[in-house]
């Protein structure tokens, strides 16, 4: 069993994508409606945008989405096939499209409704992240709701890697704590406290456009952040969606559900090696491959 994996914010780099787009010219459909929906050039977002502009909320949610969705498109034109899909945050909505649950123009319309939302919340509420290291998940939560200022428990990546969420002084508070308990705490360099109910007008902002959105059964597993598990109920996917934003991504939870399926070879579509590395962490004995470039495809489908 195979399962599709899509990466995350903060996985974007400048250039990402350009040699496959140039390799496959016929998926420059994939930019030219991301570019219509977004009311600008997804290409030069891509491929020539400096690393600080590439990395804001507005423009690493879409551009992250067009590259997963490129590298996909591309394997699937070299004869590739899947059973399930799964992705990591913002890599959910680049599944969404692959499951064949959204068109490609709703999965453009959801990611830049999605982007300016969380981008806004951030303007307004400061907060921080950070990842916690060689401390079990129990712990940090536990920690995180003894605190006097707010922390959460929001990205459970791996048995060996939790991240947590908060205003600045919450944050503060616990990494003190976490570094007492021996663990390694690394702040990330993201704009605001994602996952977070510091991201709840975002969600807010972001229901009344998932609400306009035709979503349709996916024709493969599709695997979710929010339940940790195979989605089954698709009866209300913009509350659910919208539930996305404010909570936590219970990345080793579906791993664990992916494994009990049968999964044991897991493709990982967009920048990075993020995920495969974290799948690495939590399965034994499985394959993982990397689609992020026209060597990759040529090495994974020789």
């Amino acid at each position: 069993m195979t399962i599709s994996l899509f990466s995350g914010q903060g996985s974007q780099e400048p250039g990402m994508g350009k040699d496959i787009l140039e390799a496959f010219g016929s998926l420059g459909f994939i930019f030219d409606t991301g570019s219509e929906i977004l009311g600008k050039d997804l290409r030069k977002i891509c491929f020539d945008t400096p690393i600080e502009e590439l990395s804001l909320t507005i423009n690493a949610q879409p551009a992250i989405m067009a590259m997963s969705i490129l590298c996909h498109e591309a394997s699937l034109l070299k004869g590739y096939s899947f059973d399930g899909v799964a992705g990591h945050s913002l890599g959910e909505y680049a599944g969404l499209y692959a499951s064949g649950m959204v068109s490609l123009e709703d999965a453009f319309r959801l990611i830049k409704a999605r982007a300016e939302a969380m981008h806004t919340a951030t303007t307004q509420t400061k907060g921080a992240m950070v990842a916690v290291m060689k401390l079990e998940p129990e712990k940090i939560a536990q920690v995180c709701d003894e605190a006097k200022e707010y922390a959460s428990a929001v990205n459970y990546n791996s048995p060996q890697q939790t991240v947590v969420a908060g205003t600045p002084e919450g944050i503060a508070e616990v990494s003190a704590v976490f570094a007492e308990m021996g663990a390694r705490v690394i702040p990330l360099n993201v704009a605001g406290a994602f996952h977070s109910k510091l991201m709840k007008p975002a969600s807010d902002i972001f229901l009344e456009t998932a609400k306009t959105i035709q979503f349709n059964a996916p024709k493969v597993k599709y695997y979710s952040n929010v339940t940790g598990a195979e989605l089954t109920d698709f009866s209300d996917m913009p509350a659910l969606l919208a539930k996305h934003i404010v909570s936590p991504v219970k990345f080793t939870s579906e791993l664990s559900a992916m494994s009990e399926a049968g999964a044991d070879t897991f493709f990982e579509f967009g920048p990075g090696k993020t995920l495969t590395g974290l799948v690495k962490k939590t399965l034994k004995g499985v394959k993982t491959v990397n689609i992020s470039s026209v060597s990759a495809l040529e090495e994974a489908f020789a």
